[in-house]
């Protein structure tokens, strides 16, 4: 079995009272692993010496303690056997197992809860040694991390980040394969930024993670609700909406402070069982941090906003990313920065430098049209970026954009509608197909565009595509490159293929000018 997040065995100590990430193979009792649980001993002992904690039954040897986890793909109780002829000495189930005697065996209510708050005490609680800000909702996480992540480091925090691009420990970035690594990933993570002298952390808490327990245990100091859309439902997501509601919810459970986004129509869904204090950001009147005086500002090649915050602080801001998500992203690390003593000036100027690769990040092409890379994946990120971009009135907007194979043909047919409906041009073109034909993910899309009145095109070839896009550009053309953003690969067939946006446009122009 193999469970995503977990790569190799990492083992830590077990005399020192705090386990970091240094290979140094040092024993400790699996009592001191399993001293936050409700446990039963099945057979053997709690005082069964161990040396590593893994959930990869590839990674099994002797000294090791293996985590049964039920995955969507395969069992870890299936490899219980195997595991224990490779000489682990303990077992932690939540099914019946059958193993030799020699072998102890550990039963909880739940393996992945396990695993979560073993994880953390076999790194010995790093998240205590660090103030912890997780950020949850549908869209502008990503850049709410970073932007946070910029304004405490420019006051002298050293902040560790865990995200949807990478995770950042000191100067070592780490390229993710989940927003939300697995829980021994992120007690590991942890552990190396303490290591390291960061004294926070802020990370993004996907719904995905706080259902399958990764996050179970962190202490957070503050916990974000940026917002709520209709994603990740269906299989190997959430089941329905009131899944997706309640487990974003899960994270004011386990904070000292909520910050909410109180314009969000559910806001007071996701925070009925809030167990923190609550404060809140937006437009309207009872925010504790409210926008007033809103405008867009416009010149060429460069689209922001502008606005001024009251209430807890007061000052005017001005950004260089557009639209109104950009001044609730910014209102988000404003209402956190605020927690830190962090002083007006200091975010304001901070605020204006901030970027994120792939979130309406601008390419310059042509001093006759502004083009731009956006992750909009979706058809509410997607439905946001347009409207946003429609009000700074381009003569047209283009939105070139695939869907990803494996996934809802829901998300083909609203985002084809969103695009129709919002784009003057619509280019289709792949994204990840996966193990889907990209014809077949095109047509779906149309099928949403076909509701609408809007013009497309279909070009399969992404690069082809986004040439298209370039060569037909028109003086106060907007022209959106939506759905990869930060990836650099493309995804076909179970094997990623190396594609960057960026490179792709850099190909194009040589090609286009005749170099």
């Amino acid at each position: 079995m193999h469970e995503s997040g977990v790569y190799g065995m990492i083992s830590g100590i077990g005399k020192k009272e705090e386990r970091t990430h240094k290979m140094e193979v040092e024993t400790m009792k699996l009592s001191r692993l399993l001293e936050r649980l409700e446990y039963e001993v099945v057979q053997g002992s709690a005082e069964t010496e161990v040396e590593t904690l893994i959930n990869d039954s590839r990674k099994a040897a002797p000294g090791a303690v293996f985590v049964c986890i039920s995955g969507a793909v395969s069992d870890g109780h299936a490899y219980a056997k195997e595991v224990a002829e490779k000489g682990a000495a303990a077992l932690i189930v939540e099914k019946e197992v059958e193993v030799p005697e020699g072998i102890t065996v550990i039963k909880v209510k739940n393996t992945r809860y396990a695993l979560a708050l073993t994880s953390a005490a076999y790194f010995g609680y790093p998240a205590e040694k660090l103030k912890v800000i997780g950020i949850t909702g549908t869209k502008g996480k990503t850049t709410t991390t970073y932007m946070i992540r910029s304004i405490l480091e420019s006051v002298g925090h050293k902040v560790g980040l865990i995200g949807t691009i990478e995770a950042i420990i000191g100067e070592k970035h780490i390229p993710a394969a989940n927003t939300t690594p697995e829980s021994f990933t992120i007690q590991k993570y942890f552990a190396e930024m303490v290591e390291e002298g960061c004294d926070s952390v802020v990370m993004e808490v996907s719904s995905q993670g706080l259902m399958l327990d990764r996050t179970a245990g962190i202490p957070f100091e503050i916990g974000i609700f940026t917002n709520l859309g209709h994603d990740h439902i269906g299989p190997n997501e959430h089941k329905d909406f009131e899944d997706y509601k309640r487990c974003k919810g899960l994270l004011f459970q386990q904070c000292k402070l909520g910050i909410a986004n109180g314009d969000d129509p559910y806001f007071k869904d996701v925070f009925q069982n809030a167990t923190c204090k609550v404060e809140t950001f937006g437009f309207n009147e009872g925010s504790d941090l409210r926008a007033t005086d809103t405008h867009l500002v416009s010149k060429p090649g460069y689209l922001g906003v502008a606005y001024h915050v009251s209430g807890q602080m007061d000052f005017d801001v001005e950004i260089d990313i557009p639209g109104t998500f950009s001044v609730y992203n910014s209102l988000t690390a404003i209402a956190v920065c605020h927690h830190f003593q962090v002083p007006a000036e200091v975010i304001q100027k901070a605020l204006k430098v901030a970027k994120v690769k792939g979130r309406i990040e601008m390419i310059k092409v042509s001093d006759d049209f502004t083009l731009m890379i956006d992750y909009a994946h979706n058809a509410m990120s997607l439905e946001s970026l347009l409207t946003t971009l429609k009000e700074y009135h381009p003569k047209r907007l283009v939105c070139l954009f695939g869907c990803g194979g494996n996934r809802s043909k829901d998300r083909r047919y609203e985002m084809g509608e969103v695009s129709g409906r919002l784009a003057d041009l619509t280019i289709i073109t792949s994204d990840n197909p996966r193990f889907e034909e990209p014809q077949d993910i095109i047509n779906d899309i149309k099928i949403g565009i076909g509701k609408t009145d809007g013009k497309y095109v279909e070009i399969c070839d992404r690069k082809e595509a986004i040439k298209y896009a370039i060569e037909h550009g028109q003086p106060g053309d907007v022209i959106v490159l939506a759905g990869k953003g930060h990836e650099d690969y493309q995804e076909i067939k179970g094997v990623k293929h190396p594609m960057d946006e960026r490179v792709l446009i850099a190909e194009v122009l040589k090609e286009l000018h005749g170099e």
